[in-house]
């Protein structure tokens, strides 16, 4: 009778399974059926506004973020690329009158920011308005909507006009107290990445090098709104100094913003703006929604010529990765697959990243050798942030650019092995013991100290991953191993020092690496392929039907996700610290404007 209901229950419960497996498939493919509906050409009605309303997530490529497929109804949001494009339609799109901006706290760094300022100023070229609104404007959301011809601020908002600054937790003190010993290898006085385990303050390498960037960053910051608000740098100084813009109040009597409004007055500007009645409805439509109104030009002559844009973004990591992250393994593939697309004839690598794991960098390197070797160019086009491991897939490049503002270098590495063995016993009460046949046979373990010779060997290891990393540079930049080292050691230098230092070749953007391409291919006529490829809602439930994606996993990241709201990149980050393997070529610390 045991046995019977044994099997009767195991019956029931892979019935279950299955229809559980039927309705999670039927679900996807009714709501992919209902997104490819919803994803026709948008229809955008005469006198429209298009809407820009900024996420906290802003990629370079649109889809190449982890959006879940649990998260019923969220897509991936619009990349940078994608954006500019949109603005770029609206200008001369009969049916967009103007432009209405909610720009509170938007994501991306500040080269992001400034791209897209870039494309709000060439649009207001064409005559058509824009209007700013919100209730708190954060400094980067301000420096957006500074493009606006009328900025307002709700009367009880804020807007925060403080300057740029750095604040690191120190973590040495708490190790300490748990008994956990870092045991930090590193090569570079300037690689700061392991300090917060080390010291309880900055290093003064790594204040300098911190202090340097925010300034010349600061001061183009200061420029670039100083010549929209027609407000002058040093008043600007004298703001942040004393940090006069708190209320609302403070910020139009110093004239940052045009006037204090409620949106429902907001609107009645618009509304007067587009000449309609004050019972109508205003037709906005949202930047995702209007780039699904045009297709993008394609030329069929050129079909024949190709060049490929591959954008690197999030960390690198072993492995094929995920949307958002540069898996070593997925991107390899990818450029194999370029290497044998004979259509394809020249590549634009566009980089915003801090770097991550240095095998896997340097498995992505070898790949783009291959690209050369088989005549094809590289060029690199830095975003944010492409310093450490970003460096290091920059360096073959025939031409880097970069933006002013982008944050790169950081060439140097380091190896970090916590030791828990004092925590485990006085703690927990874990003791461990080994038997061995050979001196290292127990290989490193983080629940006993490294010992003196084992120590000996991994800084060496880590001193070879430094040395070809100079190497990789001085090959690419056509500089000596010397001359590279001088300039790395982990540091972290702008866009604009870099240039002087040889480290990139020219000041600019995607559009400039493209052009540089298509003449190193000589080719006057091309189309553009796009990598890495979006994910389909079908293809990210697929994935969890076949078990490469566990739905707990995913469904865990998603609650802590809608829990932790902004903090959420910080839990990421640990995250990304925990799963750490080998040797990095990462930044030192994660750089936010705020």
């Amino acid at each position: 009778m045991k046995g019977f209901f044994k099997y009767v229950f195991a019956a029931t419960i892979g019935v279950f399974v299955a229809w559980t497996c039927v309705a999670l498939a039927l679900l996807a493919f009714g709501l992919i059926g209902s997104i490819a509906g919803g994803g026709d050409k948008a229809q955008v009605e005469k006198n429209s506004v298009l809407k820009l309303n900024f996420a906290e997530v802003l990629p370079e490529h649109t889809g190449n973020v982890d959006v879940s497929p649990f998260a019923l109804g969220a897509s991936a949001p619009l990349g940078l690329q994608d954006m500019i494009e949109g603005i770029r339609y609206a200008k001369t799109d009969d049916k967009i009158k103007g432009i209405y901006i909610e720009a509170g706290a938007p994501g991306g760094g500040l080269a992001t920011a400034s791209k897209v300022r870039e494309a709000l100023i060439d649009f207001k070229t064409s005559g058509k308005f824009i209007i700013a609104f919100n209730t708190m404007y954060s400094q980067k959301g301000y420096f957006i909507a500074s493009t606006a011809d009328e900025v307002y601020l709700n009367p009880v908002g804020g807007l925060e006009f403080s300057g740029f600054g750095a604040e690191i937790p120190f973590l040495k003190d708490m190790l300490d107290r748990l008994g956990i010993d870092a045991q930090v290898f590193h090569v570079g006085k300037f690689k700061s990445a392991t300090e917060p385990v080390r010291y309880t303050q900055m290093s003064e390498e790594n204040r300098l090098q911190v202090r340097e960037y925010l300034s010349e960053n600061w001061e183009g910051f200061k420029k670039d709104l100083s010549e929209q608000r027609g407000i002058s740098v040093d008043s600007l100084q004298s703001i942040a100094d004393n940090y006069s813009s708190r209320l609302a109040q403070d910020a139009l009597n110093l004239g940052l913003v045009d006037g204090l409004k409620y949106k429902d007055e907001v609107l009645a500007i618009l509304r007067t703006k587009l000449d309609i009645d004050e019972d109508k409805d205003i037709n906005a439509i949202g930047l995702s929604s209007y780039a699904k109104s045009y297709q993008k030009e394609i030329d069929t002559k050129a079909k024949k010529n190709q060049i490929a844009i591959v954008y690197a973004e999030g960390s690198i990591v072993d492995g094929a990765g995920t949307d958002g992250s540069i898996g070593g393994d997925r991107y390899a593939k990818i450029f194999r697959e370029i290497h044998d697309d004979e259509t394809i004839k020249a590549v634009v690598l566009r980089v915003n990243s801090g770097g991550g794991s240095a095998l896997a960098s340097d498995i992505m390197w070898r790949e783009l050798m291959r690209l050369k070797e088989a005549g094809k160019p590289v060029i690199c086009s830095m975003g944010d942030v492409a310093a450490s491991g970003g460096y290091y897939i920059a360096a073959p490049a025939d031409t880097i650019f970069a933006e002013a503002n982008t944050i790169t270098g950081s060439i140097g590495v380091f190896g970090l092995i916590p030791s828990m063995q004092d925590f485990m016993k006085d703690e927990i009460g874990i003791t461990f013991d080994t038997v061995k046949t050979a001196k290292f046979a127990a290989g490193i373990s983080p629940f006993r100290d490294i010992s003196p010779e084992e120590g000996k060997i991994i800084q060496e290891g880590v001193e070879h991953i430094y040395d070809v990393f100079l190497d990789r540079v001085a090959t690419g930049r056509g500089m000596t191993v010397d001359a590279v080292h001088e300039v790395a050691q982990g540091r972290v230098w702008t866009g604009n020092k870099a240039l002087s230092l040889g480290l990139v070749d020219k000041i600019g953007d995607t559009e400039d690496a493209l052009r540089a391409a298509a003449a190193k291919a000589s080719m006057s006529e091309f189309q553009i392929v796009e990598f890495p490829k979006s994910k389909t809602l079908e293809e990210k439930i697929m994935e969890v039907l076949e078990g490469k994606k566990t739905p707990v996993a995913q469904i865990t990241d998603d609650v802590i996700k809608e829990q932790t709201g902004s903090m959420y990149k910080y839990y990421k980050l640990a995250k990304e610290i925990e799963q750490m393997k080998g040797v990095q070529a990462r930044m030192p610390f994660t750089i936010e404007v705020y």
